[in-house]
């Protein structure tokens, strides 16, 4: 049995090759990451005659192009999460930290837990996309809410309260009601200097051609808080209507940017085989389904439900030594926090809704927490927990089938 420790780096990777009792066959050495360089490591690694296990940490994309090399030569390759890599790594006083004495360490603990660590899995196709299309989309996501907030510093500004009276991106559509208003009626002067009777009729009219929904009520409430509200930036300032319209033209981009994300995102998860299952469960609508597949991923890849509640970090470890056990234990938030994100949304949902959904098991789960008196996110948290368990029950009880 020989094990290899490859410690990943950006361009460049350390590789050391050693057997049981700590007998070093390949010293560390540095590799590019080469068709040539990695052909050389083949051929050294082809001079040994015995099983060879490749170990390595996942580090982020870095790590992908030797994986994808070593993998399409038909190695053993293990990828371990840098959590677990480095609780193994802190065993000494000193714990000096060269890649060298990283890829001797990576090797080492091959050899540990030889029948322990497992092949990795490769993903098919269309979930390597669909995952990198959800990873893409929480990106954008984090750019629209610093664009959003720098749009209503603006508009506190120049048309104090507008956001609230308005409606913001639509997911399903891509419209977002907000920034088409604020780009033509960038401020509360171009309001008012109309009459309240003739500002309705336009207001009307500009909701047919932006096919919005009609709302005179809405048209009123604009007018009597353009009336009321103070403005800070002068409507006659040349910037003014400038720094408004290009921050809505940038958001509109990011806006744009999300809905074919996610447009694409959904034609992908109606391909995989437990679309529809997902889709069915409480609180799950065509934005969230796509996005919890893409996270999620293959089922398979977790042996129980629990590791699939500890990879969205909402378990919390037991904690117990001596007479002493611990009660009141938090959330590890180890794991992936986008699944988190997407939990907190699927609850919001639900807590929503719960009149439609008061068959559910989870809408239920959640109902008692919050009668019992546990707070929203304790019951949210609870809830989701539970959300997750049936999830994997269900979705690999299809896969299974369709395996089969």
């Amino acid at each position: 049995m020989i094990s290899v420790g490859i410690d990943v780096s950006k361009g460049k990777s350390t590789v050391c090759a050693m057997k049981a009792y700590g007998e070093v066959l390949l010293s560390p050495k540095d590799y590019k990451h080469t068709t040539e360089e990695l052909d050389r490591l083949i051929k050294n690694l082809s001079k040994f005659n015995e099983e060879i296990h490749i170990t390595l940490e996942a580090t982020g994309n870095y790590h992908l192009p030797i994986y994808m090399y070593l993998k399409s030569k038909g190695y053993f390759i293990s990828i371990i999460n840098p959590l677990e890599m480095k609780r193994y790594r802190c065993q000494g006083i000193r714990n000096p930290k060269t890649d060298r004495i990283d890829s001797m360490i990576i090797a080492q603990y091959g050899i540990d837990f030889w029948y322990r660590v497992k092949q990795q899995n490769d993903r098919v196709q269309e979930r390597q996309e669909l995952r990198l299309l959800g990873r893409q989309y929480e990106q954008f996501m984090k750019s629209r809410v610093a664009r959003c907030q720098a749009l209503n510093g603006l508009l506190d500004q120049t048309m104090p309260g507008v956001y609230e009276l308005l409606s913001g991106f639509n997911r399903n559509n891509g419209k977002d009601k907000l920034s088409d208003f604020a780009y033509d009626y960038w401020h509360n002067d171009n309001i008012i200097k109309s009459s309240e009777k003739v500002f309705i009729k336009k207001y009307l009219n500009w909701l047919k051609k932006k096919e919005y929904h009609q709302n005179e009520k809405e048209a009123r409430q604009l007018y009597v808080l353009a009336k009321t509200s103070i403005s800070t930036l002068s409507s006659t300032a040349q910037s003014t209507k400038l720094l408004v319209q290009e921050a809505v033209n940038v958001l509109k981009g990011i806006n744009l940017s999300l809905f074919t994300i996610l447009n694409q995102m959904r034609e992908l998860a109606k391909t995989m085989p437990e679309y529809s299952t997902v889709l069915s469960m409480g609180g799950v609508g065509e934005t969230l389904a796509p996005r919890l597949i893409a996270e999620i991923g293959d089922t398979h890849m977790y042996h129980s439900g629990k590791a699939l509640v500890a990879y969205a970090g909402i378990d919390a470890p037991p904690y117990q030594s001596g007479q002493f056990i611990g009660t009141k234990r938090h959330i590890s938030k180890r794991g992936s926090s986008t699944l988190r994100k997407i939990g907190y949304e699927l609850m919001d949902s639900i807590n929503k809704h719960q009149v439609k959904l008061n068959e559910d098991a989870v809408c239920q789960f959640f109902m008692k927490k919050r009668a019992e008196g546990k707070a929203y996110r304790v019951a949210m948290i609870a809830g989701y927990n539970k959300f997750l368990r049936i999830y994997y029950a269900k979705v690999k009880e299809v896969l299974n089938k369709t395996i089969q």
